[in-house]
């Protein structure tokens, strides 16, 4: 590494001007004489105040109320989010879809995600009611600071692997630095039992006092025993809230056809389950360079290109598997809640 490093150096100092997040694989990300001088925490303080300038010019478009709500919490639960017919007739599709699937195995538990691709959508065409909403395109555009279209799966949080590793998303933690959205619509109800989404409310906004321990665990990351804080998703042990002023994680066990969407800037995770179940979704992500001024113009949403951007994205992940980690293995042909 230290031979490439002047021919490294350039692309390292670009990447602070992206998501890029890795406190391992960046050594001035990682740097703990630049993070004490305040090179995380500047990073950080930059991606919010640009997030705010776009939500700012996205925000007419979001209902008062949800605005409210997401600009207090960070996270929103919208309920009968579809009309009763158009839900049911999304069930019975997506139930009856077969495509190509890809699996990611996290400790005890497996994830399956199957593209919204254009196959999918002539298969589920109750889809496009959910993707034409207004409220959904407006609140979508909002969380995620961009006026983009999401990545859009089918994902099913499959029964747990016996004597596995405990799965690292039971820790509470931030994606990224930035703020970045996820969502889902839940298509069959979420007990309390079953492990459900779990958010430290408030935990989005950029309190000195979260500021400050962000600082302090860019020091630490690099060189702590947990990996996915060295790459740049921190966890945070939910004794510490408190002193960050924040409350208790709250639970979001709720009913089929409910839509939550969070930042996850803040604080989340899934909450552990005490029976095996399955649970299935559509689940949405989106998230661009925190540091791009501009809210819109993105090829990558135009229609034809977004909904094949998924198959292209695994491809890629596979052609490049020598050189990057592809954790999302194909399972062949299956369905949502295939065993």
């Amino acid at each position: 590494m230290n031979a490439f490093a002047p021919l490294l150096a350039p692309l390292w100092f670009a990447q602070l001007f992206t998501g890029a997040k890795s406190f391992v694989d960046n050594p001035l990300i990682g740097s703990t004489r630049l993070n004490s001088l305040g090179l995380h925490a500047a990073r950080v303080q930059a991606a919010q105040a640009m997030t705010a300038r776009r939500r700012k010019r996205l925000a007419n478009a979001v209902d008062p109320e949800h605005r409210t709500t997401f600009d207090r919490d960070g996270v929103v639960e919208i309920r009968d989010f579809l009309s009763t017919e158009t839900f049911r007739a999304l069930q019975e599709q997506l139930f009856s879809y077969r495509g190509p699937a890809r699996e990611m195995v996290q400790g005890d538990t497996i994830t399956r995600r199957l593209a919204l691709d254009p196959a999918a959508r002539r298969a589920i065409p109750a889809f496009e009611a959910f993707r034409r909403d207004g409220r959904w395109q407006a609140l979508s555009r909002y969380v995620s600071g961009f006026d983009i279209e999401p990545l859009l799966y089918v994902q099913s949080i499959l029964p747990q692997r016996r004597d596995a590793a405990p799965d690292p998303q039971l820790a509470f933690h931030a994606d990224t630095f930035y703020p970045a959205m996820k969502a889902w619509l839940f298509l069959e109800d979420v007990p309390v039992e079953t492990g459900p989404f779990a958010y430290v409310k408030g935990s989005h906004r950029l309190t000195p006092q979260r500021l400050a321990w962000e600082k302090q665990r860019s020091l630490s990351a690099r060189d702590g025993d947990c990996r996915l804080s060295a790459r740049g998703s921190l966890r945070i042990d939910v004794s510490e809230l408190a002193a960050l002023g924040l409350p208790q994680p709250s639970i979001y066990a709720v009913p089929a056809n409910t839509l939550l969407i969070a930042d996850t800037f803040g604080f989340h995770a899934r909450s552990p389950a005490s029976t095996p179940a399955t649970r299935v979704e559509i689940w949405a992500y989106g998230r661009r360079n925190p540091f791009r001024p501009a809210r819109g113009w993105d090829v990558w949403s135009l229609p034809g290109i977004a909904e094949r951007r998924i198959p292209l994205r695994w491809w890629l992940g596979d052609k490049a598997a020598g050189l990057i980690r592809q954790p999302w293995r194909p399972v062949g042909i299956k369905g949502a809640a295939d065993g």
